[in-house]
């Protein structure tokens, strides 16, 4: 049997995602369908799908075991008979639940429950299983992870993990990603490719990329060789360099030095304490083990989070 269907055109003006990102702010018509059907509560202004609900506009797809748009009246239309969501309501907040899976060509969100708040422009994602999987990076959360596209930001909460294609890895409480406005014009002509599966690592140059990642508490970058942990941090993927400050110990084996600031390169797996005015650095080496330290002048140093 035909799964019931609703187009909310109308409704869902300014609403739903550009491009290829998850923006979902912005764009033209969508199409609910649900296999339970879709309800219209007109006195309390929600449209209500249940099972395998799904909405579905330019490239964005919405899953979930339920979908609940909560709308309310456009600025110069009022409520009267015969009215339908699409003649004269906006939507003003999109709740998700059971089995949430936000995912355009490139890019795709998941969780439990997804919370999206047209008026600020943010979703915020709660439940088991947390993720945002972009061409190049996945972010991971245990309580929360938010996705705030107009300010080009994520901020991942409780756990949260930060990886990349090639398995560099960087952990703390709390992760704030920013992204780059968009893929290079040069480096998305080179790799032009058809568009990747929903949540898989797509090709470099598609979808969004992370300009910085500021780390705050427990912070945790793991190499092949070395574990280094701190306080606070930022991280550039451009670069593949991360700056650690605060209680900074690096790991190597049997070995371990401590200081106030190292410098992480996850390209080459080289980690170096910094030196800092009138500090000292100290650790266990032990032998017929290569320490992993070196100094770095100030100067070339990345600069992190206040």
């Amino acid at each position: 049997m035909r799964a019931p269907s609703l187009a909310l055109a109308a409704l869902f003006l300014a609403t739903m995602a550009a491009a290829q990102t998850l923006d979902l702010n912005q764009g033209g018509p969508v199409e609910i369908t649900a296999t339970d059907g879709i309800e219209w509560r007109q006195v309390e202004q929600v449209v209500v799908a249940r099972g395998a609900a799904r909405a579905v506009r330019d490239g964005v797809t919405i899953n979930a075991d339920r979908l609940i748009a909560r709308t309310r009246n456009r600025a110069g239309a009022a409520p009267g008979a015969g009215q339908t969501p699409t003649s004269s309501g906006e939507i003003w907040r999109l709740e998700a639940e059971g089995s949430v899976r936000i995912a355009s060509a490139t890019e795709t969100a998941e969780g439990e429950r997804a919370v999206y708040d047209i008026d600020q422009a943010v979703m915020v994602l709660s439940g088991r299983g947390l993720s945002l999987t972009l061409p190049e990076q996945r972010i991971t959360a245990r309580d929360s992870l938010e996705y705030w596209p107009q300010r080009r930001m994520a901020v991942a909460r409780g756990a949260a993990i930060v990886t990349t294609a090639d398995g560099r890895r960087i952990a703390a409480d709390t992760l704030v990603a920013y992204f780059l406005e968009g893929p290079s014009p040069v480096v998305a002509a080179a790799t032009a490719r058809p568009p990747a599966r929903p949540g898989t690592l797509a090709a470099p140059g598609e979808g969004s990329r992370i300009e910085r990642v500021e780390a705050f508490g427990a912070v945790e970058i793991r190499t092949a060789d070395e574990v280094v942990r701190g306080e606070r941090g930022v991280y550039s993927p451009q670069t593949g360099l991360a700056r650690l400050l605060g209680g900074v110990r690096i790991t190597r084996g049997q070995n371990q030095l401590n200081g106030q600031e190292a410098i992480v390169n996850l390209r080459t797996g080289l980690s170096r304490l910094v030196t800092t005015p009138g500090g000292r650095v100290q650790g266990l080496v032990v032998p017929a083990q290569q320490p992993p330290v070196a100094t770095v002048p100030p100067a070339s140093r990345p600069q992190a989070p206040r």
